[in-house]
């Protein structure tokens, strides 16, 4: 008997789909980001472990690991279908008084360019029945 033949699929397995996922730009793969944005993300973490160092000198070293295992929880909650705005973790790290870019020139998710949500590739992403991005950004 010969063995049949069976192409392997993996349903959205493919990350070049130009149909779901829109064209892919190459420009965003070969330039870097801007030299003042890796400087202000550099300082934010020399910052952030100055202050973590602070609070383990004053309260202890178990203080900043309750503070990791709280941030760990907060970054998992997520609302089933849609995007969170993840207040709770805002909150915890003090991001929710920095006043950013998607304050005064909007959010980009809610731009005109953005394709709408496919409900139905979302939930196969999170039951694991597809692979790919979640939600696809701009078009």
């Amino acid at each position: 008997m010969e063995a049949s033949k069976t192409i392997q699929h993996e349903i959205g397995g493919v990350q070049n789909d130009a149909l779901r996922f829109g064209l892919h730009g190459v420009k965003s793969d070969l330039v870097g980001s801007h030299p003042l944005q890796s400087a202000c993300e550099s300082a934010k973490k020399t910052e952030e472990l100055m202050k973590r160092k602070g609070l383990a000198n004053l309260y202890g070293t178990a203080f900043p690991l309750k503070m990791d295992l709280d941030r760990q929880i907060l970054s998992r909650f997520q609302r089933p279908l849609l995007p969170s705005s993840m207040l709770g973790l805002e909150a915890l790290t003090g991001t929710l008084d920095d006043f950013g870019f998607e304050d005064y020139l909007n959010d980009p998710r809610k731009s005109e360019t953005v394709r709408p949500l496919d409900l139905h590739h979302i939930m196969e992403v999170r039951l694991g029945l597809s692979k790919g991005p979640v939600c696809p950004s701009f078009m």
